[in-house]
């Protein structure tokens, strides 16, 4: 069973790894898309906030007039048109209200960009299909162009301010000819007018010259990078090492598990053939540690239950042993009386004997049907009164030397002293406390109740020896007999307590003893709600 429950778990543990591994290809497979668009983004940004910035200030006509120019110089169509016309979702319009470009790719290597122009709701809007290069070239004649309004001086001061407020994803500089990473037939071509481009010494980046017109600057942008989306190969290998990282942590975790579930698999198993002191290491707060402290409270229950019941098994055949051993010594003596009294005094004895039989199997009976568990109790309205009334008058004649008195009982009205109770059950505690106060009292026994909102309570005390406080709950353990005043001679079998704090128990409270301050001796108390809840 334990294997099948860790294989189901090992399989369930390798469909979530193949899980895994496809959200970790499709996470990356996004990441990519996100890095190009960003990548796209950045180096239009400038580019194109140059391009709207000049047309702000102009009209329609002058407009329409720049458009013309930079198609025919980029290659590039380039239109204004109202930002209503356009289907932009939520984000795009954010970014075109934060003055941030929008690229839409519309093809493998060709995207539309918008800008918005000044404050307005116009758009610029360009088809650009190699991305890279046309802008660039777009750049490079954009910067040239504003760069000619200025004194040579300035020049280098007015492009570090384009570069800051218009949002340039790339570097942008000037230098002097001479100083440029351009060999002969570059510059020559640089000298006179042209653009050039030169691929970086790592083969992956473009550098872009040009020279400013009327300066001896030349303008440099650059390096311009092609993004470099994640290999399959790096897709394949970080899922792998994803796989392998999570596999060896989920199969630490099971075999840990496996390991701490055999263990309590193995110490049931000695448990069923015996051993019952048989425990399991129960720390952590998982689980697997909540289970192992609820098993081992299982298995002390068990081992504390049997051995009761061993205990009661002993016990019982030691109380049977004497009265049986009685009537045999009894049976043997009525043979040898030679007189109708003596066989009349051993009748008399014997009957004593099986009369303390039938005390005894009557006590056994009780004692286990209540703790088999709940029996059905039928609660009642009982008159606390009454009830003690009744059990005095049944017990009085037992002993007629100990005075059973009412003593001082609180809490009743004008209707009576009532509580809910099983009256049977309820009568059977209290004339058990009292038969036991009577055994060892030396000459008198008070009862008397205190009725509360909402408990009860009853006190039974007499005037003997008392119990030691030592022993006050163990004395409520089935055959426990003390070793001083309350001896086998003073009667009982050691069960009519036991039955007293079951069926308190069953009644919602508690029996407790202590010693009496009025008569000096013991005081059992029995306390339960005044009301009992409706069952169900």
């Amino acid at each position: 069973m334990m294997k099948s429950i860790f294989l189901r778990i090992y399989g369930g543990m390798l469909a979530v790894l193949v899980l895994v591994a496809v959200l970790g290809v499709v996470s990356l497979h996004l990441v990519n898309l996100v890095r190009a668009e960003q990548h796209r983004e950045r180096l239009a940004q400038g580019t194109f906030s140059l391009m709207a910035d000049n047309l702000a200030p102009q009209n329609p006509v002058e407009r329409q007039r720049s458009l013309l120019m930079w198609e025919r110089l980029l290659g590039v169509p380039l239109d204004v048109q109202p930002m209503a016309v356009l289907t932009l979702d939520g984000g795009q319009r954010a970014r075109l209200y934060r003055d941030l470009v929008v690229v839409d790719k519309t093809g493998p290597h060709a995207a539309r960009v918008l800008r918005r122009i000044g404050r307005e709701d116009q758009l610029l809007v360009a088809e650009v299909k190699q991305i890279s290069e046309q802008l660039a070239r777009a750049t490079v004649y954009l910067l040239a162009d504003e760069l000619v309004r200025y004194p040579v001086s300035e020049q280098p001061q007015r492009l570090a301010q384009l570069r800051q407020s218009k949002g340039f994803g790339f570097d942008i500089g000037l230098q002097r000819l001479e100083r440029a990473a351009l060999d002969d037939d570059q510059r020559h071509r640089v000298e006179e007018g042209d653009t050039v481009m030169a691929l970086g010494k790592d083969g992956d980046s473009v550098r872009v010259f040009s020279g400013v017109p009327g300066s001896p600057w030349v303008l440099e942008i650059g390096p311009l990078y092609q993004l470099n989306p994640y290999p399959p190969q790096l897709l394949i290998l970080i899922a792998f090492l994803g796989l392998c990282l999570i596999g060896l942590v989920v199969y630490l975790l099971v075999r840990q598990l496996e390991r701490r579930v055999s263990g309590l698999e193995a110490a049931a198993t000695q448990i069923a053939q015996g051993s019952l002191d048989t425990r399991v290491p129960a720390g952590g707060a998982d689980s697997v540690g909540r289970l192992a402290a609820a098993f081992n409270g299982m298995a002390e229950h068990l081992q504390r239950s049997l051995n009761m019941q061993r205990e009661l098994v002993r016990a019982v055949s030691h109380e049977l042993r004497t009265p049986v051993a009685r009537l045999r010594f009894g049976l043997e003596m009525l043979e040898t009386a030679s007189t109708d009294q003596a066989r009349a005094k051993h009748l008399a004895g014997m009957d004593g004997d099986i009369q303390d039989l039938d005390k005894l199997v009557d006590e056994m009976l009780t004692y286990a049907r209540l703790e088999q568990g709940a029996p059905a109790l039928q609660f009642q309205v009982v008159d606390l009164d009454a009830l003690l009334a009744r059990v005095i008058t049944e017990l009085a004649p037992l002993r007629p030397q100990i005075n059973v008195l009412r003593g001082l009982c609180q809490g009743a009205d004008e209707d009576g002293a009532w509580v809910e109770a099983e009256p049977r059950y309820l009568h059977r505690a209290l004339q058990n406390l009292v038969a036991n106060a009577m055994r060892h009292a030396e000459g008198e026994v008070r009862v008397s109740y205190h009725l509360g909102q909402q408990r009860c309570r009853i006190d039974v005390e007499d005037d003997g020896p008392g119990v030691p406080e030592s022993v006050w709950e163990r004395i409520f353990t089935p055959f426990t007999r003390l070793d001083d005043s309350r001896t086998r001679a003073s009667g009982g079998h050691g069960l009519g307590l036991s039955i007293v704090r079951r069926i308190i128990y069953w009644h919602g409270g508690r029996a407790v003893v202590a010693r009496s301050e009025g008569l000096g001796g013991a005081c059992f108390s029995l306390s339960w709600p005044r009301q009992q809840e409706a069952e169900d």
